[in-house]
């Protein structure tokens, strides 16, 4: 899928999101085995503007919805990490004080729950245009993790590298990890002028996000496109999670006439 001009960062998402499903074509096989797919390949899905993901990647349950609307979730006092409760009164109670100190808040409307987190929603008030928000309200999205499910406490969201969290060690396989890699993609920032995942595979003991990243390097010269390995290694014993970033290539290209290229 793709999360279309939806602009997710590690706290707050605002954009205008729609369906979709990014190329349409299935994960190379030489992706899945780990072998990087070619250089014509990697190009076409940088400077495609309809690709961002690969067929089957995880798709959140607000990726329809048609208005702008923001989408975070709830940290603890420090601002450092995301909360997680099995709480729902707990949860709620955290959500209404994040709200109340938040530059743009909103009224209640209701709740949600799945396997993963606690969801509460509020109509959003601004009183001018807001980035990308053009209507005077719009829908806003709380989460607060379930610690049955997914624990990110003490995970430095601004690191690359290191602890990423924990799952319930019963329940961890290489469906969970998947999903664990995938849905904290939404709410990556990288300070690239674009960033696309090119493959997504893995097993209970490791999930591998294969990443393309464009780099502008100013006018007049070569984009620098990097290849990322983004690994999520997991701890069977405890559900611990590490992650580990590395560029495994660079190379430089240009998109001229519609057509991308390598520069020699």
């Amino acid at each position: 899928m793709k999360f279309s001009t939806l602009a997710l960062l590690p706290m707050l998402a605002i954009g205008a999101a729609c369906g979709g499903s990014g190329s349409g074509n299935d994960v190379p096989q030489a992706a899945e085995s780990g072998q990087l797919p070619g250089d014509g390949e990697i190009l076409g899905k940088v400077y495609d503007n309809d690709y961002s993901v690969p067929a089957g990647f995880f798709v959140d349950e607000r990726a329809t919805v048609e208005r702008s609307y923001t989408l975070h979730h709830v940290l603890d006092e420090s601002l450092s990490f995301e909360r997680c409760t099995d709480d729902l009164v707990e949860a709620q109670a955290w959500e209404a004080a994040d709200n109340a100190a938040r530059a743009v808040s909103g009224y209640y409307v209701t709740s949600y729950e799945n396997e993963r987190y606690f969801e509460f929603i509020r109509e959003l008030a601004y009183t001018e245009d807001v980035g990308n928000i053009s209507e005077p309200t719009s829908p806003g999205y709380g989460r607060v993790f379930k610690c049955a499910h997914t624990n990110r406490d003490g995970v430095d969201r601004a690191l690359l590298d290191g602890y990423a969290g924990r799952l319930s060690p019963a329940r961890l396989d290489a469906e969970s990890l998947r999903d664990f890699a995938e849905y904290l993609w939404q709410f990556t920032f990288l300070n690239v002028s674009r960033k696309k995942v090119i493959a997504s595979y893995g097993d209970a003991r490791g999930h591998t996000l294969l990443l393309a990243l464009l780099v502008n390097q100013g006018d007049g010269a070569c984009d620098r496109i990097d290849v990322v390995e983004w690994r999520y290694e997991a701890d069977p014993s405890n559900g611990e999670i590490r992650r580990q970033f590395d560029v495994v290539r660079s190379f430089e290209a240009t998109f001229d006439a519609g057509l991308p290229a390598r520069c020699d």
